[in-house]
């Protein structure tokens, strides 16, 4: 089992740039899948982007393509998403999430969630 905390969230302007990070603890974290998703108010929780736990070709939103950057650091047990070029349209809370399974987009084929961290953009 892992343990994720997502953290870096916060209030910022269109344009700026943001990176969360998502801290695993427990045994092999890092040889979990981790993808981030986000929620927007009124709205279903949908992908962002996701990297399988050896760090090969990341999987992106087309919303996000170009704008946003998935990493990991698996000597300190933390996956990141550099965040650039914001819109308002990103207002989301974001939510990290781990996968023993196929590395996906899908929701569902993640089984440990953290509790989000709120981003929101100003125009």
């Amino acid at each position: 089992q892992v343990q994720l905390v997502e953290s870096g969230g916060g209030l910022v302007q269109a344009g700026d740039s943001l990176r969360l990070s998502c801290a695993g603890s427990g045994r092999s974290f890092s040889t979990y899948h981790i993808g981030w998703f986000r929620q927007a108010p009124g709205k279903e929780r949908e992908f962002v982007a996701a990297r399988n736990w050896w760090g090969g070709s990341p999987l992106y939103a087309d919303s996000v393509k170009g704008r946003f950057l998935i990493s990991r650091d698996n000597a300190v047990n933390t996956v990141y998403l550099q965040m650039a070029s914001l819109e308002p349209e990103d207002t989301a809370i974001y939510y990290c999430a781990a996968s023993t399974r196929d590395l996906t987009t899908n929701q569902v084929g993640y089984e440990y969630w953290g509790q989000g961290t709120q981003v929101t953009v100003s125009s």
